[in-house]
């Protein structure tokens, strides 16, 4: 399949204050969030900066998606930047290889009634497959630990894709949208910091 190609949005982030539902919702799941990585063994799991993705993920709703635009968030941890963009309006879904994350994610959407839905499994389509220099795989782009099939949504149903990859799997995550997201389909990168990245898969739909 050819790759259609990914231009930069300008994205002009909102800063105004966080309602007072949010901030207490932020306030809960830092608690959940501490005590996770304390005692948690599942290796990897870092949280994204979610008061800064809240401000970016309004400013995204704001000028670029529509009410009730499907997002999706590859690799959903707890669920935080999931439940912010379904408070947002957007129908939200995450996807998260760790099944113990994914209870943990549900058990805070309930908590707050947050319409978010979470999946276990990985975004990723069966025989698409990543490898790093030393021959280990991604943490976060496995496939073989839950099948594709049963998972009810494909890359290409969503306007809206979230990530925080890891920095030697940014290239990654990019090619993975490329391949396989809508096009018009706007992808939203954390990268640490204050840093966010959102771009857009732009050009004529190519055959599979």
């Amino acid at each position: 399949m050819a790759f259609m190609p990914l231009v930069d949005v300008p994205l002009d982030v909102d800063d105004a204050s966080i309602p007072g539902d949010v901030l207490r919702f932020l306030a809960e799941a830092d608690r959940r969030i501490e005590w996770y990585q304390r005692d948690s063994r599942v290796p990897g799991f870092v949280a994204s900066d979610a008061e800064r993705t809240y401000h970016v993920l309004r400013s995204v709703a704001s000028a670029y998606a529509k009410p009730g635009a499907l997002f999706c968030e590859w690799g959903s941890g707890l669920g935080v930047i999931t439940c912010m963009a379904a408070m947002l309006d957007f129908d939200a879904v995450g996807i998260e290889i760790e099944e113990e994350l994914v209870a943990g994610a549900q058990e805070l959407a309930r908590d707050f009634d947050v319409p978010a839905e979470f999946v276990h499994g990985s975004f990723l389509p069966h025989g698409c497959h990543f490898r790093s220099g030393g021959g280990d795989g991604f943490a976060w782009l496995k496939t073989e630990r839950a099948g594709r099939d049963d998972l009810p949504f494909d890359p290409d149903d969503f306007a809206v894709i979230f990530a925080y990859p890891w920095p030697d799997e940014e290239d990654v995550a990019a090619i993975v949208f490329e391949r396989y997201a809508a096009v018009g389909a706007l992808l939203v990168t954390f990268h640490g910091g204050d840093v966010f990245r959102l771009r857009r898969k732009v050009g004529k739909k190519a055959r599979r």
